[in-house]
């Protein structure tokens, strides 16, 4: 069975997050300590996210080239079926 890639990064930060949340409950900072953690934390999840959608942004034209590439090839095929038919 194939798996989502898309989902699977889903989970995977849903689960950095919980965990990172419990982490601050445990966590012996002072407030500030603990609010420049979270924007550092939270701008490292941003930037990978970003990245993880832009590689599959790259990787969905990828396939529609290739996939358009494909039916453009049978339908040249099939053009040149059809005439040798008639002929």
């Amino acid at each position: 069975m194939e798996k989502d890639n898309g989902s699977s990064v889903v989970w995977f930060l849903a689960g950095a997050a919980t965990g990172a949340a419990i982490a601050l409950l445990y966590a012996p900072k002072t407030g500030k300590e603990t609010r420049k953690m979270l924007n550092r934390t939270t701008r490292e999840g941003r930037d990978a996210v970003e990245a993880s959608g832009k590689e599959l942004m790259d990787r969905g034209k990828e396939l529609y080239e290739r996939g358009r590439k494909i039916a453009d090839e049978a339908a040249e095929l099939f053009e040149r079926g059809r005439k040798l038919v008639q002929n």
